[in-house]
């Protein structure tokens, strides 16, 4: 999920109880009715309109069989759209429409460890590091024939989009990352936060332990809708909302992914030699060229003013804040988040 250094300066500056709430165990636990202010109503309108991806179909690209659910005219401007965790591509239910009404061809792929993605051989590694992550959409692109796209996601998926345009950024038309610039630096992780900051990131700690990857074993479906109610408290998702994305967490691969991916980015787990040369790179906190629309919502506290992470972006640039939406910000509001992406190809 979000950065931990950002979370770390949002909270020191005063960040309100609400950001705090999102990332923590101390939520409500319960799903009440929430009065919704007219402008976050307006930002929500059109959520929940699609309950279908679709044919979800599939292609061998790189180490991977990639699952992915497809929008619009084949020989439409591609874009590329990345889940995070516990998400799935049907956080882009309603978005995916929106955009092929536009012209646009939009891919939508379930990550490694969710969903019908496989991993071609049993011998492959179960990495979730960020680079092999992003290296599985670079893969997947070139299986498609897609040269460039409009990249956006949320979460990993906000990660992945920014480790491609900072790695390879000729296969970037423009790039839509919710909560900006999170590329993991693992040295910076390895220093201890405030403890009311630390903890909000209690699961990267259960994660550490056999406890918590036992735990995450058997619970996974509760453990991950807690993670929902948590991350977007205002968002009165249903139980067959839950439950079209809850399939997803049934992947033979996720609870390895999972745990590799959080224990790596807190030093605890290595890498891959293979993508040694691309970390190397993102532990410099490369500049981002390309083009891009961030956009900032109730997760992300007072970092959702993006100030902290503007000169990052060195290219045509535009920032959005979402105030009233959670972290699952393209499932959320599907309409603004559609336009962020048009509006980007548009930069």
């Amino acid at each position: 999920m979000i950065s931990r250094r950002r979370f770390t300066r949002a909270l020191a500056a005063g960040v309100a109880a609400t950001s705090l709430t999102a990332c923590s165990s101390n939520a409500p636990a319960g799903n009440a009715p929430v009065a919704v202010p007219t402008e976050e109503a307006d930002l929500r309108a059109g959520s929940g309109e699609n309950t279908s991806l679709g044919p979800v179909k599939q292609i061998d690209a790189g180490v991977l069989n990639t699952a992915y659910a497809e929008f619009g005219p084949s020989n439409g401007r591609p874009v590329l759209l990345l889940h995070g965790w516990p998400y799935d591509p049907n956080s882009y239910a309603d978005v995916g429409p929106l955009l092929a009404a536009d012209g646009y061809r939009v891919i939508v792929p379930f990550l490694r460890g969710y969903g019908p993605t496989t991993f071609l051989s049993a011998q492959t590694v179960r990495n979730g590091q960020q680079s092999a992550v992003a290296q599985d959409i670079i893969a997947l692109m070139d299986a498609l024939g897609i040269d460039e796209a409009v990249l956006g996601g949320f979460d990993w998926g906000a990660r992945t989009v920014a480790v491609i345009a900072a790695l390879w950024p000729e296969r970037c038309k423009a790039i839509v990352p919710v909560s900006g610039y999170l590329v993991t630096n693992i040295e910076a992780n390895r220093q201890p936060l405030a403890p009311a900051a630390e903890l909000g990131w209690w699961y990267q700690y259960y994660f550490a332990t056999e406890r918590g990857v036992l735990g995450y074993h058997r619970n996974r479906h509760d453990f991950n809708r807690l993670i929902w109610r948590t991350a977007s408290p205002r968002w009165n998702f249903d139980d067959a909302t839950y439950a079209r994305t809850a399939a997803s967490f049934d992947n033979p691969d996720h609870v390895d992914i999972v745990i590799h991916n959080y224990r790596w980015r807190l030093g605890l787990a290595p890498g891959e030699t293979q993508y040694e040369k691309y970390e190397q790179v993102l532990a410099t906190a490369p500049a981002i060229s390309v083009p891009a629309i961030t956009i900032g919502s109730d997760f992300d506290g007072e970092a959702a003013s993006g100030t902290s992470y503007r000169a990052k972006f060195t290219g045509k640039y535009d920032h959005r804040v979402f105030a009233g939406i959670g972290h699952n910000v393209p499932q959320e509001a599907p309409r603004p988040f559609a336009q962020a992406i048009v509006d980007a190809d548009r930069l």
